[in-house]
């Protein structure tokens, strides 16, 4: 066998120059290109993808070649996934490249994003297998530096959601009584004045006179008749209990020494006939169904009435059950009463804050300026009313703006446990998922947080951190915020990113950076340098971080610390 395959190679001829034996020459950088050049992270991967042109009567027959693409940063390395490829004579199962032809090869690699990355050298290393020989090839470097721009959104900027108090300034009540009438009738009876009902409400608006928390809105009258008798009859009656009722409103308002009592508005109707349809389908009369077929048949006031009348099975029940119910006047006093104002509020709070209602701690907590002071009120909350999930919540929210991560998310789970419904809570667990790089637990927290108005701002950054900038530009819509604007960037809608940095209610360090960013990615150089410059004066940290930015590569930062 040794002495066939000696022969072989040298009739063959060929095989001294692709001969069994020869080794595979060195590649240079030429035979490679990367997508994207720069590297540039995505969500937390800075994926790439290597294309290999192979030259003809390159790739010996006999060779398998592993590729190892290998970023290398500092004194540190992160390989990705090898790939391997294998000449004509190999037996296996990876992609050939022919000896005549040569051929192309798609390398794709990955690496989970370092911040020491942003200086950075891609490498191609390079593994031959000939048979029993193993042997390296020299690496070649094929791209240099991470742009690490998306790695600025920041789930620590984003609000969380706040439980929201009930609290109201002003709360109308309102309170009604009835004086009943008799058949055709509209004399107001004595017997109805001396009810509970009416000597309630009377009683009810006097104090509201002398109570200066409570105000006498109006009170309104609505009188009534029952649709049998005719339109014209009826009106005449509705309109005479009317009169009567406000006759005596006015002298038992004057009587009780009532001078204001806000607006005294009257109205009737003629033929109550929705009262009647209400009272008939809440009745246990037989033939209900029948009368109410009637009613939704016929439209005329004097056909419908005719037609119930012919039913004289019912009518007789109608007459004793229902129509002396639709002969009434309505007496309905709206009264405001008027809350708390923050001074009182306030003065309550330092002397005894157990006189606050929950609404009311919860409304006085949120008026605070300092985070420090709201986190105390919410606290005082939570002890005064321990089932309250709201005071957890809020309070978590504020441990949260101060950075206390782990005692915020305490707090949002204590929330959670009181009301397993809380969107507010839900979205806040996510938010400190997305803190932690638990993206799944991220994305099931948020997404059953529907209908938070801070979800848009969480969600945008959960997008941006797992790569996909146009949901996340979605997700934001019109918020202005240094994630949103980042979001906007990365989807290279410079004009509106700009609009965004410039409407970002409290600029920071980041604000101007990425204003800065804006301007190299748009050949402003003043733009860049006079944010960067800015950036720095705010967070100094900012100047070594701008040094090995890859956005800035063309500028000469010197005079920005």
């Amino acid at each position: 066998m040794k002495k066939n395959l000696i022969f072989t190679c040298a009739a063959a001829g060929v095989l001294v120059l692709t001969g069994c034996s020869k080794k595979m020459g060195e590649f240079k950088a030429e035979n490679f290109s990367v997508n994207p050049t720069p590297l540039t992270v995505v969500g937390e991967k800075v994926p790439a993808t290597v294309t290999a042109n192979i030259p003809q009567k390159f790739f010996v027959k006999n060779a398998e070649l592993t590729i190892t693409p290998t970023l290398v940063y500092g004194d540190q390395e992160a390989t990705s996934t090898p790939y391997v490829v294998q000449g004509e004579k190999v037996r296996g199962n990876y992609q050939v490249v022919p000896y005549e032809t040569g051929g192309t090869l798609t390398i794709p690699a990955s690496y989970t994003y370092s911040p020491d990355m942003m200086n950075s050298d891609l490498w191609l290393d390079f593994k031959v297998q000939q048979g029993k020989k193993t042997y390296a090839l020299p690496r070649v470097k094929v791209a240099n530096g991470v742009v690490a721009t998306s790695t600025m959104a920041d789930a620590a900027t984003v609000t969380p959601a706040i439980a929201p108090d009930k609290f109201q300034k002003v709360i109308n009540e309102k309170y009604t009584a009835d004086i009943k009438f008799l058949i055709n009738q509209t004399n107001v009876r004595a017997s109805e004045l001396r009810q509970q009902a009416l000597k309630d409400l009377h009683k009810t608006v006097k104090e509201a006179q002398t109570d200066d928390k409570k105000q006498v809105e109006g009170i309104n009258i609505s009188s009534y008749a029952s649709p049998e008798g005719g339109v014209k009859l009826n009106t005449r009656i509705a309109s005479g209990r009317e009169d009567n009722t406000k006759k005596y409103l006015n002298s038992q308002l004057k009587k009780n020494g009532i001078k204001e009592a806000g607006e005294l508005t009257a109205d009737f109707t003629a033929q109550d006939w929705d009262g009647f349809q209400k009272l008939v389908s809440e009745s246990n009369i037989q033939d209900k169904d029948l009368i109410l077929s009637v009613l939704s048949m016929y439209k005329d006031p004097e056909t419908r009435e005719r037609e119930i009348r012919n039913l004289s099975s019912v009518f007789d029940q109608l007459a004793k059950e229902v129509l002396p119910q639709l002969r009434y006047s309505r007496l309905t006093a709206s009264i405001n009463t008027i809350g708390k104002t923050e001074e009182e509020m306030k003065a309550a709070y330092e002397s005894d804050p157990s006189s606050l209602t929950a609404e009311e701690l919860l409304y006085y907590a949120n008026t605070l300026k300092s985070n420090a002071d709201r986190q105390a009120a919410y606290k005082k909350c939570a002890e005064l009313y321990p089932n309250d999930y709201r005071a957890y919540n809020n309070l978590g929210l504020t441990e949260y703006e101060a950075k206390n991560y782990s005692a915020a998310k305490d707090d949002f789970a204590k929330a959670l446990q009181l009301n397993p419904q809380s969107s507010e809570a839900k979205m806040n667990l996510g938010l400190c998922s997305l803190l932690d790089g638990n993206y799944a637990d991220a994305n099931q927290k948020l997404g059953s947080a529907a209908g938070v108005k801070e979800l848009g701002d969480a969600l945008g950054v959960y997008y941006l951190k797992t790569g996909d900038y146009n949901a996340a530009v979605r997700a934001f819509g019109d918020s202005k915020t240094n994630n949103a604007a980042l979001a906007q960037i990365l989807t290279k809608d410079y004009s509106s990113a700009s609009s965004t940095l410039a409407s970002v209610a409290n600029p920071d360090a980041t604000t101007y950076y990425l204003m800065a960013v804006l301007g190299a990615r748009t050949n402003n150089e003043q733009m860049t340098l006079s944010n960067l410059k800015q950036a720095v004066r705010l967070d100094s940290s900012l100047a070594a971080k701008a040094a090995k930015d890859l956005e800035f590569a063309k500028y000469n930062l010197s005079g920005i610390n």
